[in-house]
């Protein structure tokens, strides 16, 4: 009997698997944490015998290697990979057996040059699933931008690899196939994935703009370079951590583990230069917190704006709720970092019985906003959702400053007078509002509900929304390739 399970990390938009048969298993690009897997092999009664990795991954740091010393499980790679641990650099076409079935081996470079798809064959050797990794997502393929900044091929090139490795491996699968993708929506590793994390290739190839048949090369490069965001700071740092032994999730976690009471807190966050992180609700961030610290809620998507906001190898003191400690220091070792030095014992409560020092960010309604827009039509508001998301409805006064791009363009914010910031919801516009506090702009307040409370409060005037399918259809003949990035930016 076969058994596939895909391990879904809603946070980090990433799928890892675990397949067994007949008393034996593999795992297929496993998180840092080793537990999830080890639980799984005892439950079923299973030993994990191989770890395959799809490419080096640059949007989390994997569990391999300490997944492998946990098990004894043969670390698995395609060709052109260069591991500085020990591991099998599997051929083309290679064959690995699980139980009564099989795994092949599927080099398809493009988004890296070690990038691998791998085909399960079931005990007749019929084809059966293909995890892709970040070669090919339900909606979309794998980014060609991030290797390139460290070889000398360009983007452009490997896309044309990438054009090659789907259309003379992918694409000649079964279409009965299931596709197990490393990513869904959320992830930055491609821009107009799906959120569905399971498909077939027969859907693929009728709804995936990059699988169209009548696709040329040249046309399939500048339609997957087209529109590209910058990738998240963080991503370099976690390639280079995944090719190399670095101690798993857990490793890092009892190091990590220490609480310290409110004098030891400040005391060590002066002494280490440490930047206080702040994962609570963005409720409880705003009615009280240690001053100079950064907002990001842990219930949001934690673990990608750590890595889009804050410095690499940062050391950091963490400030949670009651009992979240592990997994916030947990999550943090997912994207690499491993510089946690400890939390505050007894959170906020504590450090106001202390008598220290706490700040807060000032709140409105969006009626109160409309309400302070009817005294005064110059109001200072900005707008921290993404480019797409602002194009597609917004508020006219407005300035649109994307928290994803605060860092590179925070000597465009609007200083002059009290700045109203919101997102979406609140989640983005409280992380926006913490970063500027941090940094001595005070006079601001954060809009609360975001723009879903803008959009039906009278009084607030906003742009009439305006659906991708309906911009398309208008100019389709005019500006298709701008217009492909533009709407994939719609969809990310």
């Amino acid at each position: 009997m076969m058994n596939v399970e895909q391990i879904y990390t809603g946070c980090l938009a990433q799928g890892a698997y675990f397949i067994s048969s007949n008393g034996e298993a593999v795992v297929i690009d496993p998180l840092r944490e080793t537990k999830p897997y080890l639980d799984r092999a005892e439950a079923l009664g299973v030993r994990i015998t191989h770890i395959l990795e799809t490419h080096f991954h640059a949007d989390f740091v994997s569990g391999h290697v300490a997944l492998s010393k946990a098990t004894g499980a043969r670390i698995v790679y395609g060709p052109n990979a260069n591991p500085e641990f020990e591991a099998h650099i599997a051929a083309d076409g290679e064959v690995i057996p699980v139980g009564d079935v099989s795994i092949q081996v599927v080099h398809t470079p493009g988004h890296t040059m070690e990038s691998t798809c791998y085909v399960l064959r079931n005990e007749e050797g019929e084809q059966v699933a293909v995890f892709t990794g970040d070669t090919l997502f339900l909606g979309d393929v794998g980014r060609p931008d991030l290797a390139q900044k460290a070889a000398s091929t360009t983007q452009e090139e490997l896309a044309g690899i990438l054009f090659d490795s789907l259309r003379s491996k992918v694409m000649t699968l079964l279409p009965s196939i299931t596709v197990y993708p490393g990513h869904g929506a959320g992830s930055a590793c491609g821009k107009n994935m799906s959120k569905e994390t399971v498909g077939t290739l027969e859907e693929q190839l009728r709804t995936n703009y990059a699988l169209r048949a009548d696709m040329t090369r040249e046309e399939f490069i500048a339609e997957v370079t087209d529109g590209l965001g910058a990738p998240p700071a963080y991503f370099p740092m976690n390639v280079a951590m995944n090719k190399k032994a670095v101690p798993g999730a857990e490793e890092v976690l009892a190091e990590a583990s220490k609480a310290f009471d409110p004098i030891a807190f400040k005391a060590m966050v002066a002494e280490m230069d440490a930047l206080v992180l702040d994962t609570r609700k963005a409720d409880d961030f705003a009615a009280g917190h240690i001053p100079g610290s950064i907002f990001i809620g842990i219930d949001g998507q934690f673990a990608p704006w750590v890595g889009a906001l804050i410095p690499v190898g940062q050391t950091l003191m963490l400030v949670c709720d009651a009992g979240r400690e592990h997994e916030v220091i947990t999550r943090l070792t997912r994207v690499g970092y491993d510089r946690v030095l400890g939390y505050l014992e007894g959170g906020i409560a504590a450090w106001k019985t202390a008598s220290l020092e706490t700040d807060q960010v000032q709140r409105i309604t969006a009626s109160n906003l409309a309400d302070r827009l009817a005294q005064n039509p110059a109001l200072n508001i900005v707008d921290a959702r993404k480019e797409g998301e602002w194009t597609a409805q917004n508020l006219a006064q407005a300035k649109n400053i994307a928290l994803d791009d605060l860092n590179a363009r925070f000597g465009e914010l609007p200083t002059q007078s009290t700045m109203h910031i919101h997102c979406a919801g609140g989640y983005r516009s409280m992380i926006f509002a913490s970063i500027l506090k941090s940094r001595g702009i005070h006079d601001l307040v954060d809009v609360i509900g975001g723009f879903g409370a803008i959009k039906d409060t009278p009084g607030l005037e906003t742009s009439a929304y305006v659906c991708p399918s309906t911009l398309q259809k208008e100019s389709a003949s005019t500006s298709s390739k701008g217009l492909m990035g533009w709407l994939k930016s719609l969809l990310s």
